[in-house]
């Protein structure tokens, strides 16, 4: 169920003294299955953008197609979208609100309309997705620790099965360990379901090493969409936009005109490590 935006622009406070431009013609493919990465500056529109996908904001010019209909046609199931396009905000566990884990993961599923059996197998499933224990089922959502509510903030949408999981910074304010313990979660249900997910990072390092595509925003409009290697190419040009290419890239340049027999292009620790050893041998 591909999401296309077709020359979509969207101001706030339109017509008034502070109407902004924050998304200015967009025209974006999004295929089944693809993990996408989307950075930019604080104030580069990523954030309005995915807002956009859901239909919680609605574009001032052009439009939004999903699996091939106009989601702002009048006799289009807003909420079906947004059931099939889940969103994951900056700091979920702050959407929690239900007396227990269990109840929490199990309002989307119930809204839904689905049987109570297929709810609850839901919640079970999702809970279990993401490395909560049975026993942690029946407590309070707030005794857990930061790191858990934001695994449980996730299986509550992960439970209603969206074809797109949209995450906004979903790694925001976590140390390194929960960091990845997160992102790792995020690429194994990805493998595991096929879905398509949508990352807004303003770490390099987690888009380099997650994703397949990067979206770069610039002023609202797209500045590049490529590949990961493709895309931290242009380093010098994301500085000027105040981005950067991962800290491991600048390594292997800097290795590169060193003398040392290595790929500059590369972007992960992993595809460092294994460079460095080959030229090690040789």
């Amino acid at each position: 169920m591909p999401i296309i935006l077709d020359h979509v622009t969207y101001k706030y406070s339109t017509g008034t003294a502070y109407e902004k431009t924050a998304l200015s013609d967009v025209c974006l493919t999004i295929p089944d299955g693809q993990f996408i990465g989307i950075i930019g500056h604080t104030g580069s529109g990523k954030s309005t953008l995915v807002q956009h996908l859901n239909g919680l904001l609605k574009a001032t010019e052009g439009t939004i197609y999903y699996n091939g209909k106009d989601i702002y046609d009048k006799t289009f199931d807003m909420k079906d979208l947004r059931t099939q396009v889940g969103m994951v905000f900056q700091y979920p566990e702050h959407q929690l609100f239900e007396t227990t884990v269990f109840e929490d993961v199990s309002f989307g599923p119930k809204n839904q309309g689905l049987p109570k059996k297929d709810v609850d197998l839901r919640a079970y499933e999702a809970l279990s997705s993401v490395g909560i224990p049975q026993e942690v089922c029946d407590s309070s959502p707030f005794e857990l620790s930061g790191g858990q509510k934001r695994r449980v903030a996730i299986a509550g949408v992960l439970a209603m099965k969206p074809a797109v999981l949209i995450l906004d910074e979903p790694t925001a304010g976590l140390d390194p360990k929960g960091r990845d313990e997160i992102l790792d979660l995020i690429q194994e249900t990805h493998r595991r379901s096929g879905n398509t997910v949508i990352l807004v990072s303003h770490s390099m390092e987690d888009v380099a090493s997650y994703v397949d595509r990067i979206i770069v925003m610039d002023g609202g409009k797209v500045k590049y969409d490529d590949t990961p290697k493709e895309v931290f190419k242009s380093y010098k040009e994301l500085e000027e936009i105040g981005l950067a290419a991962p800290q491991v890239t600048y390594l292997m340049k800097e290795l590169k005109e060193a003398g040392w027999p290595v790929k500059s292009s590369v972007t992960t620790v992993s595809e460092a490590r294994d460079e460095i050893i080959k030229a090690l041998k040789k």
